[in-house]
């Protein structure tokens, strides 16, 4: 392996893509969700009008173009780095187009689509963000089922969180500061965690944001700042997204932090996607989300998440919202393999820095030889392997009990049936 040559690129890579900043390019002025909702209230609601700068990447992106031209992709790390700086060429390409088709075009380059179909699997993340609604629609309903309070101030949840990513993050300062011009509630760096002004949080909130924020996504960046000879995986690079919101929605499954509204969230983003791509525009959105029961304010949020860099019709879309599902399975499926095939070190990798599963295979001997460190921080769930493994073995074999033949009174008839063979 050539040291000084992967050292150069790496290097170059480094400093190419600074300027490629996907969501703050694409986010929109802070007053823009108070004139729709004045104009849904006045009865005739109107699309915004947005206007978004075009950064100046060009040159970034002939870079990048070069340093990947550069790699030859048979050694791993080379084509890390080749496939790396393509994610940034095409994420540089993509904000070019703001506004227009090529946005989209490039959008779902990286991101993919909901309604993609893989060669080994029979669904789509629309097949499961419909599953997930049709389950959950009735229990919403039922008066059983707690209600999530928000009561719990920007100032402090920062407050709370900050506490808590000191004590993790024991090696490391971890900022955490109040910003009023998000579309998410919680969007974290490596050594910075920002949070939503303009909003409360619920109790729910609080494990869901710091295991998937804080534990995931910080954890992941400010590991790959620390390896000596590949620093590249320090960068949040486009093309890892998908394994990220992955590892970070299978954190909050693991834990028991997800619930209920957080699932549907997170389905209703998925049909968003598909449905602006199908030609809804903004307005359309903000009722579907609208009438699936979110707020007006919410409402406006999910729908704005969408047409982040778009034109908010004509199918200009940004698609990452697509991704959390599918990275679920995805990384669900990931871990199950690693256990059952006896690699449980692919779990660490994935910690090691911004990776893709495949990353986490082809890089493994060089995690094995030293020359890539292992994660400084890695969240308990994913650290201790006889719990996640014993987890996965029972989702492993869960997933073969079919219950479309089964009911629940069938649990009367099943013990009736037990006592009727003990009389024999």
């Amino acid at each position: 392996m050539n040291q000084q040559k992967i050292q150069k690129l790496d290097d170059a890579l480094i400093k190419a893509s600074r300027k490629i900043k996907v969501l703050n390019a694409l986010a929109w002025p802070v007053d823009a969700e108070e004139k729709f909702l004045l104009s849904w209230t006045k009865g005739k609601p109107e699309l915004p009008t947005i206007s978004l700068a075009i950064p100046d990447v060009m040159a970034n992106i002939e870079i990048l173009d070069s340093i990947s031209r550069q790699c030859d992709i048979e050694n791993p790390v080379e084509k890390f780095i080749s496939e790396t700086a393509g994610s940034y060429a095409n994420a540089g390409r993509m904000l070019r187009g703001i506004g227009t088709t090529e946005f989209t075009r490039y959008s779902t380059k990286i991101y993919g689509r909901p309604d993609m179909v893989y060669k080994t699997q029979g669904v789509t993340a629309i097949d499961a963000a419909n599953f997930f609604l049709k389950v959950t629609d009735d229990l919403l309903g039922n008066h059983h089922m707690q209600q999530t309070e928000f009561d719990i101030s920007a100032k402090d949840f920062a407050g709370w969180l900050k506490s808590e990513v000191d004590e993790f993050f024991d090696r490391d300062v971890v900022e955490v500061i109040i910003d009023n011009n998000m579309a998410s509630k919680a969007l974290a760096g490596a050594t910075r965690i920002r949070v939503r002004g303009s909003t409360v949080f619920s109790q729910l909130d609080k494990d869901q944001l710091l295991y998937h924020e804080a534990y995931v996504h910080t954890a992941t960046q400010l590991n790959g700042k620390k390896q000596e000879n590949l620093k590249s995986l320090g960068l949040g690079a486009p093309r890892t997204t998908r394994t990220q919101e992955g590892i970070a929605v299978m954190a909050e499954l693991v834990t028991n932090a997800i619930d209920l509204n957080r699932l549907r969230r997170i389905a209703l983003r998925v049909i968003a996607v598909k449905m602006a791509l199908d030609g809804a525009d903004f307005i359309d959105l903000f009722k579907f989300f609208l009438d699936a029961g979110q707020s007006e304010i919410e409402s406006v949020r999910s729908a704005q998440r969408i047409f982040r860099g778009g034109s908010v019709k004509d199918k200009i879309v940004f698609t990452k919202d697509a991704v959390y599902l599918q990275g679920l399975f995805e990384v669900h499926t990931f871990l199950r393999l690693a256990i059952r095939d006896n690699k449980p070190n692919l779990v660490r990798n994935l910690f090691a820095g911004r990776l893709t599963m495949g990353d986490a295979i082809q890089l493994q001997e060089h995690f094995d030889s030293g020359w890539l460190k292992p994660p400084a921080y890695m969240p308990t769930w994913a650290s201790d392997l006889r719990r996640l493994s014993a987890l996965l073995a029972y989702s492993a074999f869960v997933s073969n009990i079919k219950l479309e033949n089964i009911y629940l009174n069938r649990f009367i008839e099943f013990e009736d049936e037990i006592k009727a063979l003990a009389a024999q």
